[in-house]
């Protein structure tokens, strides 16, 4: 991934105007981050560019959301001079964010693109959105749920339209349970006496898998027991990755892993896939946007599988997670910034199409109140006519609100699947590989210019 490519750099700092120097010192701690992005622009006090009246243009925006062209044909059809022109890109690290980065440098990015919330400090260190403030962005705070709005917040701008996130759950097959004589597990205790029951009943046969390489996934297992990786500390990134939360996760894993009642494998993969339709794999501990990957990837066993809440640490403080989600941002360069904007609000709060992004499978909606009476708010055939999501619904309110993210996530990421990986191959403690990266990310970030301290 192309983040974070050029050296640290000096700016002049404008009466108020946060700049890239105020990112590489930590300078917005008051506002809880050590990140301010700033706009290309060199006269802040300027109107932002905006087509004449009459005037037809066309925005680009790039975005892999499934379905979403869906919604952009009815914005199309609702506004013949405001035109979307959307390019489906690849997701993630080997797709849409080196094309963007490529694109911003190059000085022809899209007008919008899509960027999940663990990636917005890395478009920051580049410069590469614009502060929707100056549009009025303020405005329309209150559509959103205030925890994903939150994530495009960084010092006094607001940086991305929230879209969707990934609330967790338990998926569960309720036929395999029943027949290996095991309820759905409300606690990390009760499932790995769950996963030993299975074994027992049917030694083919596992509770589920762990995914060594997703990083992503274990961030969140983390984030539900309590852990806070990263914070800010006057001028300094706190890294707190080794901490006891994280290893409380990392040895409850291993000790699985070690004693096999988990299977080591990725994910979302078709060796997996096998294995859910074939039901030797019983649950998948995951997001919400997880019921659209098991319904298109096992169809055969539709009508059969329930879900459940995460099981808990401490039932008298149940906490959940996120997993993922993403949002709509204006990218530096954009020629009509305020259409832009415009469309971003509309493709994300608007109730036709934020049923249109549900029907596609797009996530749990940032909207505020979207849920009630939405193509969610409906029982499900796949998961036993259940209003299944009721269930991420509750977990939504149960997500710690202060998590933040870094803008070297990719490469911490990274670090955790090579380092676990390797610990589970090597049968080394996972302990240790939590230590080395968190080394590495300190690593990561000094070599960014960043200042940083460890907790």
């Amino acid at each position: 991934m192309s983040t974070g490519t050029h050296p640290p750099q000096e700016f002049v700092m404008a009466p108020a105007k946060l700049t890239r120097r105020t990112l590489l010192t930590g300078t917005a701690a008051a506002a809880g981050l050590a990140l301010a992005g700033c706009s290309s622009s060199t006269d802040e006090a300027a109107a932002p560019p905006s087509r004449k009246p009459g005037e037809k243009i066309t925005l680009a925006f790039w975005s892999w959301v499934p379905g979403i062209e869906k919604s952009v044909d009815l914005w199309n059809s609702k506004n013949p001079e405001v035109q979307v022109k959307l390019e489906k890109v690849i997701a993630g690290n080997k797709g849409a964010y080196p094309k963007m980065f490529a694109a911003l440098k190059a000085g022809n990015p899209p007008d919008l693109g899509q960027v999940e919330y663990q990636q917005i400090p890395s478009f920051l260190l580049e410069e590469g959105l614009t502060d929707l403030t100056k549009l009025g962005i303020n405005d329309h705070a209150g559509k959103f749920v205030d925890w994903q709005w939150q994530q495009g917040v960084f010092g006094d701008g607001v940086y991305a339209v929230p879209q969707a996130s990934g609330p967790m759950g338990m998926y569960y097959r309720e036929d395999r349970f029943k027949a290996w004589g095991v309820q759905p597990p409300t606690t990390w205790d009760e499932f790995e006496t769950a996963a030993r029951a299975i074994r027992k009943a049917d030694p083919k046969s596992y509770i589920c898998s762990f995914p060594p390489t997703s990083g992503g996934w274990f961030s969140a297992m983390s984030w539900q027991a309590g852990a806070k990786w990263f914070d800010v500390r006057g001028d300094d990134w706190v890294v707190n990755i080794d901490s006891e939360q994280t290893r409380q996760v990392a040895t409850y894993w291993e000790k699985l892993i070690r004693a096999d009642l988990v299977k080591p494998e990725p994910d979302q993969q078709s060796g997996w896939f096998a294995e859910v339709q074939a039901g030797t794999i019983g649950c998948w501990v995951a997001a919400q946007w997880g019921d659209a990957i098991l319904a298109g990837n096992a169809a055969n066993t539709s009508g059969k599988w329930r879900v459940a809440q995460m099981p808990q640490w401490d039932l008298a403080k149940p906490a959940s997670s996120n997993w993922g989600g993403s949002s709509t941002a204006v990218l530096n360069g954009s020629k009509y910034p305020k259409e832009a904007l415009e469309f971003a609000l509309w493709l994300n709060t608007d109730p036709a199409s934020v049923d249109l992004l549900i029907q596609g499978g797009y996530g749990w909606p940032a909207a505020k109140d979207a849920f009630s009476g939405s193509a969610l708010d409906k029982p499900s055939p796949f998961f036993g006519n259940a209003k299944y999501n009721e269930v991420f619904a509750k977990s939504d309110q149960l997500i710690d609100k202060s998590w933040k993210w870094i803008p070297t996530i990719s490469d911490t990421h990274r670090h955790l699947g090579d380092a676990i990986t390797a610990a589970i191959a090597k049968k080394t403690s996972f302990a240790d590989a939590i230590a080395t990266v968190q080394q590495q990310t300190v690593a990561d970030l000094t070599a960014k210019g960043l200042k940083v301290a460890t907790a």
